[in-house]
């Protein structure tokens, strides 16, 4: 080979293949994540899932829960609000609910409850399936301060499934908001709400507004008249992934 051709083919190597780069590090040491097993399903409760429902034996788990009635695993809505003995603060929480079928009433008179994390801040349970009413108090509404995405309503008598990603708010030593509350939530599989800032509590009679709480409260679900049936309802705490050590390197300027 002539020494021009070698330097040319010595010269596409280095070209083709550069230099390795070096790895990034981050510094950080991660706590391993603890090993869970997944529902069977996508509904089914996973191994670290607090199960608030599923069947008659759990109406124990609820305040007021002997004044709802129940049909095997279904829990059907009866007098007064029912509230979760156990509290949670930031969770994944599942429910499934079917409106009441033949369908009775208009507007907000047709199917009503709603789920309360932490007992006061709302997500709408409403027959919204051919049912017209405020947007921000159809299914999947943050109680007057936004409507779904899109409306994911399946017809009366068939099961709807809310899966809602809860962000606690927090408040400092004085009661002051440190940092609001957030959700993201599907309805039958479809994204609704999307890490939405909540601007308060979901009251019917006032503009929502934040009052000093702890950072964890129950899981309530409305009596509003109607028998709403609930079943499979379930809930995990949340934290993230934990670090065991972080490098932190100061580093000066020339």
């Amino acid at each position: 080979m002539k020494i021009s051709n070698l330097f040319a083919t010595l010269a596409l190597l280095v070209i083709a293949c550069p230099a390795t780069a070096e790895e990034y590090l981050s510094g950080i040491t991660w706590s391993e994540p603890k090993v869970i097993t997944p529902g069977e399903t996508d509904s089914a409760p996973p191994s670290d899932a607090i199960v608030l429902y599923g069947g008659p034996e759990d109406v124990a788990k609820w305040n007021n829960g002997e004044n709802w009635k129940t049909d095997g695993n279904i829990l059907i809505s009866g007098k007064g609000m029912v509230r979760s003995k156990a509290e949670f603060g930031d969770c994944q929480f599942h429910v499934e609910w079917s409106a009441p079928t033949p369908p009775k009433g208009k507007s907000q008179g047709r199917g009503n409850s709603g789920i309360f994390m932490m007992g006061r801040y709302e997500i709408q349970v409403l027959d919204s399936y051919d049912n017209e009413t405020y947007f921000d108090g159809q299914a999947a509404a943050i109680y007057k301060q936004t409507p779904p995405a899109v409306n994911a309503m399946r017809p009366p008598g068939e099961w709807n499934t809310y899966d809602i990603f809860w962000t606690a708010p927090r408040f400092d030593e004085a009661g002051k908001l440190a940092s609001p509350a957030y959700i993201t939530a599907t309805h039958n599989g479809v994204l609704v709400l999307n890490h939405f800032e909540l601007k308060g509590d979901t009251p019917f009679n006032r503009a929502p507004q934040y009052n000093a709480h702890g950072p964890k409260g129950p899981i309530s679900i409305q009596d509003h008249g109607n028998p709403v049936r609930f079943r499979n309802i379930w809930v995990r705490e949340y934290q993230p992934a934990q670090v065991e050590s972080e490098l932190i390197e100061a580093l000066t300027a020339e």
